[in-house]
């Protein structure tokens, strides 16, 4: 029990520093960011170039008086111990992004970042024994799970269906 409780607070401080991060980026102050993320930061992305506009912001590509200044104003935020899931819908753009963050002792130190992409997050393992906390409503995660292997959906994006336009979807597994 200790262990669980240790992820979960792990989960909650990881999410302040994401939190802090986008406040920071919002007000371009540059100091909070250098604070919170890592100088080597490992940075993937899925979506069109012209959608870069976080790598424009962390390298100073981007500036606040660009008219195409794009603002991440996350609609939720989640933590599944050190990687932490953002989400965001720019309306008015007809963009919906997703940003998976993974803090290592409080640094920022990679981040995945999905543009018009539905996102399901599993996680991969051994099955662990059947508790009421850890059974699968679902029939294929239960006849997966009984032979030995399972991946298990544990979180999906929310705001695809909202840009107005079919995207694609990937599985980004824990």
């Amino acid at each position: 029990m200790a262990h669980k409780d240790t992820i979960l607070e792990d989960g909650e401080s990881n999410k302040r520093v994401v939190r802090a991060l986008y406040e920071a980026l919002s007000s371009r102050d540059v100091d909070t960011v250098q604070r919170l993320v890592a100088p080597d930061l490992e940075w993937w992305f899925h979506g069109p170039p012209s959608h870069q506009f976080l790598m424009r912001l962390l390298t100073g590509a981007s500036s606040i008086e660009d008219d195409d200044s794009f603002v991440f104003v996350p609609q939720s935020i989640v933590a599944f111990g050190s990687i932490v899931l953002a989400e965001g819908c720019d309306h008015s753009r007809s963009i919906f992004w997703v940003h998976a963050w993974t803090v290592t002792d409080g640094i920022i130190s990679q981040v995945r970042e999905y543009f018009n992409t539905s996102v399901t997050v599993t996680r991969l393992g051994n099955s662990a024994p059947a508790s009421p906390s850890n059974i699968a409503s679902s029939s294929s995660s239960i006849s997966s799970a009984s032979s030995g292997h399972h991946c298990q959906p544990v979180w999906e994006s929310s705001l695809s269906n909202r840009v107005g336009k079919s995207v694609p979807g990937l599985v980004l597994a824990l």
